[in-house]
Formats: C-alpha cells, structure tokens, sequence
C-alpha cells in the first residue's frame, strides 16, 4: 500500500525534526472518544502537539473528524508529503488560523506554518500527558518483553 508507506515517511522526517528541536512523540496514539493522533508529543515546556498526516488528497478532503484532536493538544499541525497540493489546507474548511503545516519526507521535514498556541487547561494538559506517558511507557515494555505484550490498557 502505497500511502501507508509514505505516511510513514512522511511520519518519520517529523519525528526527526521534532527530536532535534526537543519535541519527543509516539505514532499512532489512542485519544478518548476512540479517536487515534498519528503523532502525539510533548515539546520541551510540556506543551502536548498533534500531528495529523495526510498523504492523498481525498483523505485531507474527506477528513471531517480532525477538529476533535484540538480537544486533545495546546498545538496541531498537518503532516504532508512535498507533492501533496496544500491548497486545501488554506480554506476556512481547514482552519488555517489554528492549524500549523509540516512538509515532510522519509528523511526530514520543514514547518511551513508554525501552529499557534491553543492552550489546554491545565487539568486536561495533565490527563493528556499522563496518558501519553503511560503509553510510551507500554510500548516500551513491550518491545523488550514480549510476553508483556498485550498486558494492560491500550486506549491510551
């Protein structure tokens, strides 16, 4: 499948970009109300950002549940591809005036479109970073003991 092998890349050049800048996230983290963020991350003020990857663009046309991932971070960025038209991405549809931009690829990636600061409360920032935390951690476990894999909450 092609473009679960670019969204990785495409996933992969942001992590890089983000860990040089002190951003740490995981892939494909479970949020209540059975949402999934494709990268979820902590920068180094305990800021909590969601990226949101799109590499075709019917997916980032039909895309209607984004908006609920604002719930859940003080900043949210779209991942795209280079050859990705991000045209769409400047409509009000889109909210331009929320929403950051990040063109990546399997080796890099480059903000277009810093995402401004929608802080969370404080007590929701907690539950998101706990969560977070507690997910990382699990992974974590996991790839070094296979035998715990499976073991615990994996809704985040």
């Amino acid at each position: 499948m092609p473009e679960l092998a670019n969204a990785r890349e495409v996933a992969r050049g942001i992590q890089r970009l983000f860990a040089r800048n002190d951003i740490w996230c995981v892939p494909e983290m479970p949020l209540r109300g059975g949402r999934r963020a494709d990268l979820m991350g902590i920068d180094a003020k305990g800021k909590v950002i969601i990226v949101e990857i799109k590499v075709a663009r019917a997916d980032l046309a039909g895309d209607g549940k984004w908006p609920d991932y604002l719930d859940h971070c003080d900043r949210f960025f779209w991942g795209v591809p280079p050859h990705l038209d991000r045209a769409m991405l400047e409509q009000d549809s889109h909210r331009p005036d929320c929403c950051g931009v990040i063109v990546a690829d399997g080796y890099d990636a480059e903000i277009l479109r810093p995402a401004p600061l929608r802080a969370l409360a404080a007590a929701r920032r907690k539950v998101e970073v706990e969560a977070l935390a507690r997910a990382a951690m699990r992974r974590f476990t996991w790839a070094g003991d296979e035998a715990t894999q499976g073991w615990g909450r994996i809704d985040g």
